[in-house]
């Protein structure tokens, strides 16, 4: 089991994701809507990968995850960004802030999990 840490505010797109991962398998999903939830429960739930959002209430995804990587064994996790904001010179941000992937919102469900495997498998 892949263990999945994402972090995202919108409920649809929870939804679809808790499905999409759900259909592939192999994955144990933790859902947070902020950066502080994450903060509060990623030890405990110990993840192999981290979705984030980039654009989140309060602290934002980049926020989040340079607070993630604080944590005790967080600093090598694979850390995706899922943004609608897909331009290259935000890639190049983000990839640069720590990002093993970025995905495009809207992302195709079906693809999903095969692209989490294929992070998961090259770190």
């Amino acid at each position: 089991m892949i263990r999945v840490l994402q972090l995202e505010d919108d409920p649809d797109i929870t939804e679809i994701c808790q499905m999409a991962l759900g259909m592939t398998g192999g994955f144990e999903l933790l859902q947070c809507a902020t950066g502080q939830e994450a903060l509060e429960k990623a030890e405990a739930f110990a993840p192999d990968l981290l979705l984030i959002d980039v654009m989140l209430p309060g602290m934002s995804g980049p926020d989040t995850l340079n607070h993630l990587r604080k944590l005790r064994g967080f600093a090598e996790i694979p850390a995706i960004f899922f943004t609608a904001r897909l331009q290259k010179d935000e890639i190049g941000k983000f990839m640069a802030q720590g990002a093993a992937k970025v995905i495009a919102k809207p992302f195709d469900p079906l693809t999903l999990g095969d692209e989490l495997i294929e992070v998961y498998n090259r770190n």
